[in-house]
């Protein structure tokens, strides 16, 4: 179902996550999201940062807003992203540091360098029991950020296999078993955010890109699987709403984990087959280099491509974001194309100010390419001479 992106001629959005203003010192931690809101210095900070993002996103003329991934913590390469969850849910339990296996596995990254840090500050909970959806709240946090704007909020969220690969488990017989059971708990909780009213729902990084990246396309833990793991876990969510699905390369403190960008060549075809209205590219920090063939095999689903680097300090200008969007729209049809982020700019690494121009320049350029195509372009306060500060002399 198109609804936030419906009627919108090359929409624009962000991935998810920004970089929290300084002066939000709460955390929320493992408390629930509205047992915390009971308390006065929490909400306020909260409501007033959710406020915030979705003004800059505003001002920046986007046309479809997140809520900053709000209810994350300030803490060591955005970790919350992967412990939110099962931290909130029924069936888990602690909190543990992440061990390297004895053999095989990862070889992790060695002291000395900036991914160490992220590996020590990986603790996440086991599974002692039944999974359930415990104390999510999706809806109630979506609901807090969508009062505040007009515009439609995208509300995003971890994939299954991310969470049950990541934690000890000392209930399921496998990480199959496992896996299912996560993503049950997600499709209930994701159901009721979108018989909410939710515009959009984000399922972030989903392992079919990942897998065939990495040449794992053999054994039991393959892109074929994890494609189906995703169509499990939406489930009826696009009768209700638009499915998005995001895929992504990592950036832990805003940090590359693969040396050299990868390829969605090889994963194209099963993602092509994710029931999902909406599909994500990271595009900038490639250098939109896989834009033909994915718009030679996603012919029926709308196409999202980043057009800002999530990694780098340096804010895109407008005319660089105009250059990829003509050259995506060689390859994919003015109304099937999207535009946003190459991934969430709020992983530790990058200030307010760098996210906000780059939300901008997202804007702006595509206001160029709107321009040249006749199309109406959307109104970005942010870049609007009168209201410049800099006086010109008579």
């Amino acid at each position: 179902m198109y609804n936030a992106t419906d009627g919108i001629i090359l929409p624009t959005t962000i991935i998810g996550s920004l970089p929290r203003p300084h002066w939000y010192t709460e955390n929320l931690g493992p408390r629930r999201f509205r047992e915390a809101m009971t308390n006065a210095r929490f909400r306020e900070q909260y409501t007033d940062a959710v406020s915030s993002f979705l003004r800059d996103e505003e001002v920046a003329g986007l046309d479809i807003c997140t809520d900053g991934d709000c209810r994350f913590d300030t803490d060591v390469g955005g970790h919350t992203w992967f412990s939110y969850a099962p931290r909130h849910m029924d069936g888990f339990e602690g909190f543990y540091p992440y061990r390297l296996p004895k053999e095989g596995g990862l070889p992790g990254v060695p002291p000395g360098r900036i991914l160490h840090d992220v590996s020590e500050a990986r603790l996440m909970p086991e599974i002692v029991g039944p999974v359930g959806r415990g104390d999510l709240q999706y809806t109630a946090i979506w609901k807090t950020a969508q009062r505040l704007t007009k515009r439609p909020v995208k509300f995003g969220t971890i994939t299954p296999e991310l969470i049950a690969m990541a934690v000890k488990d000392r209930y399921y017989k496998n990480i199959f078993e496992r896996i299912e059971a996560i993503g049950d708990a997600l499709n209930q909780e994701l159901t009721e955010v979108a018989r909410a009213g939710c515009p959009a729902i984000q399922m972030e990084e989903p392992q079919v890109h990942l897998l065939a990246a990495k040449g794992l396309t053999g054994g039991e833990l393959t892109p074929k699987y994890m494609r189906e793991v995703f169509n499990d876990t939406v489930r009826g969510l696009r009768d209700l709403t638009e499915v998005w699905c995001h895929t992504c390369w990592g950036n832990p403190a805003q940090q590359r984990i693969f040396d050299q960008a990868q390829s969605y060549a090889p994963a194209l075809e099963e993602l092509n087959k994710v029931d999902a209205d909406i599909l994500t590219f990271e595009c900038c920090s490639s250098g939109g280099m896989d834009l033909e063939a994915i718009g030679d095999i996603i012919t029926d689903k709308k196409i999202a491509i980043g057009v800002v680097d999530h990694h780098s300090l340096q804010v895109e200008t407008p005319e660089e974001v105009a250059a990829l969007i003509r050259l995506a729209l060689k390859y994919i049809p003015t109304e099937r194309l999207v535009l946003c982020s190459d991934c969430g700019m709020g992983r530790e690494g990058m200030s307010r100010r760098h996210a906000f121009y780059k939300i901008a320049a997202i804007v702006q350029g595509t206001n160029i390419v709107r321009r040249e195509l006749g199309l109406p372009e959307a109104e970005c306060l942010a870049a609007n001479p009168r209201y410049s500060l800099v006086e010109r002399e008579e």
